[in-house]
């Protein structure tokens, strides 16, 4: 197990002053309370048999829509500067549901915690597709309501989260909603919600936000050896699920070859994509061992990988996992942050860890600890090696509906119990509070 930073000997190295300190949650995943809004894409996909693993849906999650001002107790126990939370689209668009945000926004600034809300992960209204050009625009729409009534409490925002994760699974292998098989002509899923993201920009400047990021995930491609095909279709992945969500954002396109398959006026539309950001959010979790394809389906950490796609992803050996299966790799972090210091330079803004975590089962989580005090050791070193780093937040608050998981991983630095709604914080938890205080 790596260092215990209560130990005086080896604490946590400090970060910078005024670097943020918070936790990650989303709406879909912890509110509840679906009838008393609208219904959107995860709705319909979880009403359909064999969707999510153990039968489950978000029905009730957490019930955080009804008990939210003892989820914000708890992130003020936990002495976070900020708690990022996502606004549910199909909540906004049914009667008097912002008026949940509104509250919400205004237990967190009683509480002394910074509000970030995220704008869309994952819960588009039902009867929208990001295959559509026009939801982006919509999506502009709904950003321009919820900005005119959170936005003079509210000063850090995120427009998209994981727009790689919801053209991967939602639209290329179906996993998750809106569960379409699509593989590569899934790609204007991609270019919709970055679209999007940049009329999003454009609308909260226009509400006179100054603070505006992405949350999309990186990490690295290792290729699984150095044989000719193996390098090519590690380069092949890595353009699809790094390079082809930055670049539009960061330099204004698209990686070679790419913006050809892209619909619409795809040069008009990178002027909007690459509207100026205030931080770029990185959702780190592991990296990604690939090689070339094996001819064969193969199931890689929950997910079936078909076998007509130009690669394949390998399991990393020699490393400890989490009880998702999901590689626990800390010094991805670093190498990941200082490749794109080198390949962006001065295009890439401030970056914030906006998600970190893992899954683990149990209260006394030594393994959580073990895997973010590793993290966090492994984003000082980026910061050491140059890299401007502005913040971290940790994935989760709570334990949560984990998509097509169901309730079967647990991410939480506090423990719910599903059936009484019961909360209780983990070691995790306590030793994250610890690590808070000493920092200041």
């Amino acid at each position: 197990m790596a260092n215990d930073p209560r130990d005086a000997a080896h604490p946590i190295p400090r970060f910078p002053d005024g670097f943020l300190w918070g936790v990650s949650t989303s709406a879909h995943q912890i509110e509840g309370a679906v009838d008393e809004r609208d219904p959107s894409v995860w709705d319909t996909f979880t009403a359909e048999p064999g969707r999510v693993k153990d039968g489950s849906t978000a029905a009730v999650a957490c019930d955080h829509y009804h008990r939210y001002p003892q989820d914000v107790a708890l992130l003020a126990g936990l002495g976070v500067d900020a708690y990022r939370f996502s606004v549910s689209w199909p909540r906004v668009n049914s009667p008097g549901g912002i008026d949940f945000y509104d509250r919400l926004v205004d237990e967190l600034c009683a509480a002394g915690v910074r509000p970030v809300p995220t704008l869309f992960h994952w819960d588009l209204p039902a009867g929208l597709d990001w295959l559509e050009r026009d939801t982006a625009s919509r999506f502009a729409e709904y950003v321009s309501v919820v900005a005119a009534r959170l936005g003079d409490r509210v000063q850090k925002w995120i427009t998209i989260n994981e727009p790689a994760e919801h053209t991967l699974l939602g639209h290329a292998l179906g996993t998750h909603a809106p569960g379409k098989q699509l593989l590569f002509d899934a790609l204007p899923v991609a270019h919709h919600q970055l679209l999007g993201h940049g009329l999003a920009v454009q609308a909260l400047r226009a509400a006179g936000a100054a603070d505006i990021g992405i949350a999309n995930s990186h990490g690295p491609t290792w290729p699984a050896s150095r044989e000719p095909a193996d390098l090519e279709a590690a380069a092949f992945y890595d353009v699809l699920l790094n390079r082809l969500f930055a670049e539009p954002l960061l330099l204004g396109e698209y990686p070679e070859g790419l913006g050809e398959l892209m619909p619409g006026d795809v040069a008009g539309d990178l002027k909007v994509i690459c509207e100026p950001l205030d931080f770029y959010g990185v959702n780190y979790y592991a990296p990604t061992k690939v090689g070339a394809p094996q001819g064969t389906e193969i199931e890689f950490g929950g997910i079936t990988m078909p076998a007509e796609l130009p690669f394949s992803v390998r399991q990393i050996e020699d490393v400890p996992v989490t009880d998702f299966g999901w590689p626990v790799v800390p010094e991805g972090l670093t190498e990941l942050l200082t490749a794109f210091r080198d390949r962006y330079g001065d295009r890439l803004p401030p970056v914030v860890i906006t998600e970190n975590g893992c899954s683990y089962e149990g209260l006394d989580d030594q393994e959580r600890i073990a895997y973010l005090d590793g993290h966090l050791r492994a984003l000082h070193r980026a910061c050491e090696a140059g890299v401007d780093v502005r913040g971290y937040f940790v994935w989760s608050l709570l334990d949560n509906f984990e998509w097509a998981e169901g309730y079967a991983r647990r991410f939480g630095l506090v423990h719910v119990d599903f059936e009484t709604q019961a909360r209780t914080p983990k070691a995790s938890y306590a030793w994250l509070r610890d690590v808070l205080r000493a920092q200041r």
